[in-house]
C-alpha cells in the first residue's frame, strides 16, 4: 500500500473504529471491538488482505473530503468528466447493530460507480463463505457474520462482493455493512437515512457540551474531543490508545506496536482533559473502569488491558501481512502489558486525586484501592523497571518512574490530611518517604555535566518525559535545575520546532518527533511565563495534523509525514490539555 498515514480518516461507533482513505477505501476495521481481529487489514498489507472500496469507476479529476461539522461523519466528493458525486461514510451510534454505512449522493450529471467489499478475517488471511440469502449478502466464518444490504445488484466474485451502478444528480443509494454473531440471526436492518440523522444529532449534542470560550483553538479541541469519544468503548468507559496496530514509528523499521488497548498510564492525562473540557460523565466512566479493572489487587496491576478489563494481550507476529510500507513485523498483542512500570501506580493515584478534586462522587473502593496501591508502592518504589517508554532493554531506575512514585505518596498524604479520620502515624511515615524519594531524584537523576535531569539514574541521556516533572508538581518550571533541563531538552531534542523523546540514533531509521512531548514543552514554557513561545510551540503541533485535524503519535520531520499508530489518544489528550491551559486557569495534575 502506498498511502500515507495522514491519508486516513476515522469512523467510530463506541464499539470499534474504521480507517477510510481519501480515495474511498476502508482499509482497517476490527469487529466486533477495537481489540478484536481485523476483517479489513489492507492498511498493513495489500487490498487482498481486506478492504471496501467505493469510488467512481472512471477517471477522477478532483477530490475533496471533510468531516461534517462537529461529527465523526466523513464526506468525500469526487468530480469526473461525467459529473460529481458525494459519499457519506459513518458508523451509526445508539441501539443498532455495529455497522458501516456508506451513502452515495449524486450531485451533478451522471457518474459510474463501483463497490468492492473484500472481507478477510483473521487479520486479512481468511475469506468467509459469502452468499446471497434473504435479500442480502451474508459472509460467515467461525463466530463472525457480516451482512451487506443495498438496493443495487450485488454479485460475488473472487470471494468479494461487487456492485456496479450509475448515480445521477439528486439520487441517493445506501450500502450498510453490519456485524453479528454467526450462530445468531442476522443483524437487523439499519435504515441508513434515519441512522445518519440520529448519528448527526448524537455527535452535535455531545460536543456542544464544550464551551468554545475556553480556548483560542476551539476547532482543534473539538476535533480532539470527538476523536477521544470515538475511541472510548461506550459500554465500559475504557479508552483505547489508538484503533490500530503496527503503524511504524520509524520508516521500514521494527518499532511497530499494538495500541488497541487501554493504558493505565493515560488515566491522569484523560482525567484532566475530560474534566477541564466539561465531560464529567465520561471522566467518571473512565475512573470507574480503572477501579473495576484494578479491583483489589494492585500488586498485580498490568500496564494495559483489553477494553472489557481483560488482562491477556499476548504478543505475536503476523507473517502474512507485509506491514505498513513494508515495516515489519506486524504485531498483535503487546508484551509490554507484563512489564514492571512503577510510574503506572502513581498515575492511578493521581487519577483518583484529580477525580476527588473535581468533585466526582467517590466510593469506598477509591480509598481501599488507593491504600493498597500505596502500601504496595512502599515496597517496590525503588526497584528498576521499563519506564514510561516501555523499553525492552535492561530494567533501569528511570527518573520519571521515581517522580511518579513521589506523586503517589504526595497525593495520598494530601488526601489523608484532608479527612477527619486521618491516620497520623501513616501520614508521618509516608511524609518521610516522600521527602526521601524527592531528595534521591534530585541527587541521582541530576547530571551536573549536562546541566539536566536524565532519563535514568547514572545515565547521560535526555528524555522529554521529564518535561512532566513541573506538570505533576515535582519542581516548579522556573526552579533552576528544572529550567535548565527544559532548555537542554529544547536545544538538544528539538527538530524543526517539534520535540523528540530522546536523541536520534546515529544510523539507520529513526522514530519521529513525539507530538505529546511537543505539547508538554508548550505547557512548561507557559508555566515559565513565556506565553508567546508556548503558543508558537503548540501551534507547531497543530500544523502537522492532517486535513481533518487528526494526529498520530509522532511526526517524521524529514519526510513531512505522520508516524506511529493513528489517531493517537495521548496526542489528542495533550492537544486538549495544552489548548485549555494556554487560555486560563484549569484543573492541573500538580494541584493547580
Amino acid at each position: 500500500m502506498s498511502r500515507r498515514i495522514e491519508d486516513y480518516a476515522l469512523l467510530g461507533d463506541g464499539n470499534t473504529a474504521a480507517l477510510i482513505s481519501r480515495d474511498g477505501s476502508i482499509d482497517w476495521l476490527c469487529w466486533p471491538r477495537f481489540d478484536d481481529d481485523a476483517c479489513f487489514a489492507a492498511l498493513l498489507g495489500t487490498p487482498e488482505n481486506g478492504c471496501w472500496s467505493l469510488a467512481p469507476d472512471e477517471a477522477v479529476v478532483r477530490q475533496d473530503r471533510r468531516y461534517q461539522p462537529d461529527t465523526v461523519i466523513v464526506e468525500t466528493d469526487f468530480e469526473t468528466q461525467g459529473g460529481r458525486v458525494r459519499i457519506i461514510d459513518f458508523m451509526p451510534v445508539g441501539d443498532l447493530p455495529s455497522s458501516v454505512v456508506r451513502i452515495v449522493v449524486g450531485l451533478q450529471g451522471k457518474v459510474r460507480m463501483h463497490s468492492c467489499a473484500r472481507l478477510r478475517f483473521d487479520y486479512g488471511r481468511l475469506a468467509p463463505w459469502t452468499e446471497e440469502k434473504d435479500g442480502m449478502m451474508q459472509a460467515c466464518i467461525g463466530p463472525d457474520r457480516v451482512v451487506l444490504r443495498t438496493d443495487v445488484q450485488l454479485d460475488v466474485a473472487d470471494d468479494s462482493i461487487h456492485a456496479a451502478f450509475e448515480i445521477v444528480a439528486g439520487a441517493r443509494i445506501a450500502f450498510v455493512l453490519s456485524y453479528g454473531a454467526s450462530h445468531e440471526a442476522p443483524p437487523r436492518r439499519v435504515d441508513a437515512e434515519a441512522a445518519l440523522f440520529e448519528t448527526q444529532t448524537y455527535w452535535h449534542a455531545w460536543i456542544n457540551k464544550f464551551d468554545n470560550v475556553r480556548t483560542e483553538w476551539p476547532n482543534a479541541v473539538r476535533r480532539a474531543l470527538l476523536t477521544l469519544k470515538a475511541l472510548t468503548h461506550h459500554r465500559t468507559g475504557a479508552i483505547v490508545a489508538a484503533p490500530t496496530t503496527s503503524l511504524p514509528e520509524a520508516p521500514a523499521g521494527e518499532l511497530n506496536w499494538d495500541y488497541r488497548y487501554s493504558w493505565l498510564r493515560d488515566t491522569s492525562f484523560a482525567m484532566v482533559a475530560l474534566l477541564n473540557a466539561g465531560f464529567d460523565v465520561e471522566a467518571r466512566a473512565w475512573r470507574d473502569w480503572v477501579l473495576r479493572t484494578i479491583a483489589g489487587a494492585p500488586e498485580h496491576i498490568r500496564v494495559m488491558y483489553r477494553v472489557d478489563g481483560g488482562r491477556h494481550v499476548r504478543e505475536s507476529n503476523i507473517d502474512w501481512l507485509q506491514g505498513f510500507r513494508y515495516a515489519s513485523p506486524v504485531r498483535i498483542g503487546n508484551a509490554a502489558a507484563g512489564q514492571h512500570q512503577v510510574d503506572v501506580l502513581g498515575e492511578v493515584i493521581d487519577c483518583l486525586d484529580l477525580a476527588r478534586r473535581a468533585g466526582l462522587p467517590a466510593s469506598r473502593q477509591d480509598d481501599v484501592v488507593q491504600r493498597r496501591i500505596i502500601e504496595h508502592l512502599e515496597t517496590v518504589w525503588n526497584t528498576p523497571g521499563s519506564g514510561i517508554w516501555e523499553s525492552r532493554a535492561k530494567p533501569r531506575h528511570y527518573t520519571y518512574s521515581r517522580v511518579m512514585a513521589w506523586v503517589a505518596f504526595d497525593r495520598f498524604i494530601a488526601h489523608q490530611s484532608s479527612i477527619a479520620a486521618r491516620d497520623a502515624e501513616l501520614i508521618a511515615r509516608f511524609t518521610v518517604l516522600r521527602e526521601t524519594i524527592h531528595a534521591e531524584i534530585c541527587r541521582e537523576g541530576w547530571n551536573d555535566g549536562l546541566g539536566a535531569f536524565t532519563q535514568y539514574y547514572g545515565g547521560e541521556e535526555l528524555d522529554a518525559s521529564l518535561l512532566l516533572m513541573p506538570l505533576v508538581g515535582f519542581l516548579p518550571a522556573d526552579e533552576p535545575r528544572m529550567a535548565s533541563t527544559i532548555e537542554r531538552i529544547r536545544r538538544d531534542l528539538d527538530e524543526q520546532g517539534l520535540i523528540r523523546r530522546h536523541k536520534k540514533i546515529s544510523s539507520g531509521p529513526h522514530e519521529g518527533a513525539f507530538l505529546a512531548c511537543s505539547c508538554w514543552m508548550a505547557d512548561c514554557l507557559q508555566m515559565q511565563g513565556r506565553t508567546t513561545e508556548a503558543r508558537e510551540q503548540f501551534e507547531r503541533v497543530l500544523s502537522v495534523a492532517n486535513d481533518l485535524g487528526l494526529l498520530s503519535e509522532q511526526y517524521n520531520v524529514p519526510s513531512g509525514q505522520l508516524a506511529g499508530n493513528f489517531p493517537q489518544v495521548l496526542t489528542h489528550l495533550a492537544v486538549i490539555n495544552t489548548a485549555l491551559g494556554l487560555c486560563g486557569p484549569t484543573l492541573q495534575r500538580g494541584g493547580g
